[in-house]
């Protein structure tokens, strides 16, 4: 579906493969999203339904996450791991008492469907792509507020993102306080396509503010909050990347993976661990997702995602090897220069089978800025 081109006639609009990447200025409207004035039509994201009666004691079988008591319009995240426990699909979870209804990364969508359409079997469950009937617009609960959410069965459709609390059943492997994710406040809202058009006009007429793709996610790179189409390679665990937290719950059964879950959060270490990148300002390009990050010209790691924080500069999210040290001096590959990266540790190297992780003090963005 054409989800962004409604948003075309709006000044200053970029769109490119259907997303709405920024409209003129991506540094204002990071600012606009944090204060909660700006809405970000999300065309990277796609949405399934499950329906079905069996759908939330089967969507618990398959899945990292406890969903058979999931109540309407709460909100939770999934993963669907291989037998080996590496991350193969992730989803945000809102259910409506009737519909469980998943939003996905885009690229992800047609695997994710037709894996569940596969593992039906014999239960009442209907997995369907939602994409002609909704789409995802993200900001803060405030802006969100602006929007007439979809709710077909009279529950609103509007997905709050967790993140990065610690849910019932999960672990944190950051050490620090506060975490960085404490200062964003993200929803995401299910609206009809009507209201997605209605959206568009306030926008083109100056009535409503817009942010892009990118600022969004370059508020989710500055909160540490990993991502399907960021963080998740063929080895990704979900300890590496602290998705613990929000991901997974240790203590709900059998599931495909589970065992590998419990193995290396209760007796090893995951091999790699997520680190922040600050990067080297003098350089006007961003490293791409899969740059080399090096120390002492070898490589150690790669880049997950990256941006340019309206507060923080230039970022990243990058995958270590675990043996790497915490005050490693380190590079990262940007076109034909490597660029100095100062490493922030998310994921310990003593990740997994540690108990009571000591917490560290992190100074906040404005009290670092001053």
């Amino acid at each position: 579906m054409a989800h962004a081109a409604p948003f075309s006639a709006v000044p200053g609009a970029v769109i490119v493969d259907d997303v709405l990447q920024h409209v003129g200025n991506p540094m204002g409207e990071q600012r606009a999203l944090a204060r909660g004035t700006a809405l970000a039509p999300l065309g990277d994201r796609a949405v399934i339904a499950v329906d079905g009666e069996d759908r939330l004691t089967w969507l618990d079988s398959l899945t990292s996450q406890a969903l058979a008591r999931l109540t309407p319009g709460e909100s939770t995240e999934l993963l669907l791991l291989d037998p080996q426990g590496r991350i193969e699909h992730a989803a945000a979870v809102v259910d409506d008492g009737e519909t469980a209804w998943l939003i996905v990364d885009r690229a992800d969508a047609e695997g994710l469907l037709a894996w569940l359409l596969r593992m039906r079997f014999r239960l009442r469950v209907q997995p369907r792509s939602a994409d002609a009937e909704v789409a995802v617009v993200g900001g803060a609960p405030d802006a969100l507020a602006r929007t007439s959410p979809a709710s077909p069965a009279g529950v609103p459709l509007i997905w709050r993102d967790p993140w990065p609390a610690i849910t019932v059943g999960g672990y944190g492997y950051a050490a620090v306080d506060p975490h960085p994710g404490a200062e964003r406040r993200w929803a995401e809202a299910l609206v009809s396509l009507e209201e997605l058009d209605r959206l568009a006009q306030d926008a083109a007429s100056g009535a409503l503010d817009l942010a892009g793709v990118v600022a969004a996610d370059a508020l989710r790179v500055a909160a540490w909050r990993p991502r399907w189409s960021g963080e998740v390679d063929e080895r990704a665990l979900p300890h590496e990347s602290d998705w613990m937290r929000t991901a997974v719950h240790l203590s709900k059964g059998c599931y495909r993976g589970q065992e590998t879950v419990a193995k290396v959060h209760n007796l090893g270490h995951p091999p790699r661990r997520m680190v922040a990148l600050q990067l080297d300002g003098s350089e006007s390009t961003l490293p791409e997702r899969g740059a080399a990050v090096r120390r002492d010209g070898d490589e150690v790691g790669v880049v997950t995602s990256a941006a340019r924080h309206f507060e923080e500069g230039p970022i990243a999210l990058a995958v270590l090897r675990r043996g790497v040290p915490v005050d490693a001096a380190l590079t990262v590959d940007v076109e034909d220069v490597r660029i100095a990266a100062a490493q922030e540790v998310i994921v310990p190297p003593d990740a997994g089978a540690t108990a009571n992780v000591p917490r560290i003090t992190r100074l906040s963005r404005r009290a670092r800025a001053t």
